[in-house]
């Protein structure tokens, strides 16, 4: 899917979620797509400070017989509402309103009052040793007006598609470096002046000092538009003192409910109706697995979303909050000032949810409360640190001893990896009887008639860099390994198997039909979503 693709489901997404928030309100859904950059403005009617302030723009001005009509969004207060229609009533005339998206609302105001156009050269992501592009990005950015140089960077991070910008202090500049697709890129070196402007800007927003000799976590957003779309960019900032100077991690997380999706996960069908049967069921326990960065999150948010209906009350507790979706409760858990994932869990279980997701289990008592939540009525999502879902068990029995409710509670557990994609633009080949030989030892025992590969005359794929993607990957997509605990598994964690090892797990695992993280990526390799060095680099 191209950025344009994206972008339009994006924009289709929050269009479904608007008209069915008009239903709520009770006010005449308007999707403005096909004329929102074409129709007259209507000028005259309100001034451009209310309808910055109110999120209101004027569609047509009415008289004596015909309506004046407004555009609003779910962000306008009622009170607004309530206001001009007591008033255009007082004076005899009639007037109406259309729910619009935020988009929508976006396009109508940058024509209202667009912005001073100030052009600046877009970011290059630099190939290893390639210092021009480096020193053209590093002239950029000192070009860059001082109020403007951090905003400028978030949103060029964004168009990269960026998870983390990175700010190192050198001995006589600042390395700033991206991470696109998991591969940390250098991209400019700037100036120990222009360096104190983004730290105070960055300090100031997010609520950290930068005079602190300890690390520090804060949180931010920017509203990111582009395209004739908008999307909220979270930003988790994490921040150390070093040898020169205070070191930042950015960590962006792009929230666009349109693509916390299952859909567009890359999972294969039979993973989707793994995931889905199980949340089908009223209660259980589904536990996500990998480490920092792989996915997990993203995942999780999707079966939320994939969840989130009016029928279904649905409380999640974070540390931190990483996306905001409306119509889920969100509950902060701050255990940096001694808040705990199970003291929450206790309370929120009060307020009768359907679905529950903790951020993550980190100790026995907060899987013991996970646990006693998913016989009791809940659905309940979590995440935990283990490298496989066999690892997992093994890891879970370790914390809580073997506990014949977790056999009876636990129904999916995942493991997740992130691989680059291959662009589309990639290239077939033949590998040599090495790389060929491990292929075939590892899908070993694989019915590979299901697949519809010959592991006698194997094909790979490789990237081929080219100018729209100069290193040949495009995105990435999910390696998952799902456990589905059936009868033989549960024998293991009730205690029915007395010398509990994570190999003896998983080839439990295997002979009930679970292919290997290491399995699926190599199966990836050979459909041509990735490399196979790919696979060995991240699995």
């Amino acid at each position: 899917m191209n950025e344009g693709e994206v972008q339009a489901k994006r924009r289709q997404n929050e269009e479904e979620a608007t008209a069915r928030r008009a239903r709520i309100l009770g006010l005449i859904y308007l999707d403005t797509r096909e004329f929102e950059r074409e129709i007259p403005l209507t000028m005259g009617v309100l001034d451009k400070e209310q309808m910055h302030k109110d999120f209101i723009i004027p569609l047509q001005e009415g008289d004596e017989i015909k309506p004046y009509q407004f555009m609003v969004t779910s962000q306008t207060p009622s009170s607004t509402i309530e206001r001009l229609s007591t008033d255009y009533e007082s004076r005899g005339l009639r007037c109406e309103f259309f729910l619009i998206s935020n988009s929508a609302y976006q396009v109508f105001m940058l024509r209202h009052d667009p912005p001073m156009e100030v052009t600046y050269d877009d970011i290059e992501i630099a190939s290893e040793g390639d210092s021009e592009t480096i020193h053209q990005v590093s002239k950029t950015l000192d070009s860059v007006s001082t109020d403007r140089v951090f905003d400028y960077l978030l949103d060029q991070a964004d168009r990269l598609g960026s998870s983390d910008i990175h700010i190192e202090n050198m001995r006589e500049v600042i390395r700033i470096r991206m991470r696109v697709d998991g591969i940390l890129h250098p991209v400019a070196e700037i100036s120990k002046d222009k360096y104190r402007i983004f730290m105070g800007e960055l300090s100031s927003r997010a609520n950290i000092s930068t005079a602190s000799n300890k690390p520090q976590s804060g949180h931010m957003q920017m509203e990111i538009h582009r395209d004739g779309a908008s999307h909220i960019l979270n930003i988790r900032v994490e921040m150390v003192p070093t040898m020169y100077g205070q070191d930042a991690v950015l960590r962006l997380f792009n929230f666009d409910e349109s693509l916390l999706n299952l859909d567009l996960l890359g999972i294969t069908p039979e993973e989707r109706a793994a995931i889905e049967e199980v949340v089908s069921h009223p209660r259980g326990l589904l536990l996500m697995v990998g480490p920092t960065g792989s996915g997990k999150s993203t995942t999780l948010y999707s079966i939320l979303n994939a969840l989130n209906t009016t029928e279904r009350k649905i409380i999640t507790l974070e540390d931190p909050i990483e996306y905001g979706i409306p119509g889920i409760s969100q509950i902060p858990i701050y255990t940096n000032d001694g808040g705990s994932f199970a003291d929450g869990l206790r309370s929120v279980l009060r307020l009768d949810p359907d679905v529950v997701m903790v951020g993550e289990i980190r100790d026995g008592d907060t899987a013991r409360t996970a646990i006693q939540a998913s016989i009791t009525g809940h659905l309940v999502l979590s995440s935990f640190h283990a490298n496989t879902t066999s690892a997992a068990f093994s890891r879970m029995i370790d914390l809580i001893g073997v506990n014949p409710i977790f056999s009876s509670s636990v129904r999916l557990l995942i493991a997740q990896r992130l691989v680059r994609k291959l662009d589309k633009n990639k290239e077939a080949y033949r590998p040599d009887e090495s790389v060929a030989r491990y292929i075939r030892d590892v899908l070993e025992g694989v019915d590979m008639s299901k697949f519809g590969y010959d592991l006698n005359n194997i094909t790979l794929w490789r990237e081929k860099p080219s100018e729209e993607s100069p290193f040949g990957f495009n995105g990435r997509t999910a390696i998952m390994e799902q456990l589905i605990v059936t009868e033989p598994i549960q024998k293991f964690i009730r205690g029915d198997v007395r010398d509990i090892n994570t190999n003896d797990i998983e080839k439990t695992a295997r002979a009930e039909g679970m292919l290997t993280l290491e399995q699926k990526g190599v199966l990836a390799a050979l459909r041509g979503d990735t490399t196979i060095e790919e696979i060995g680099r991240v699995i």
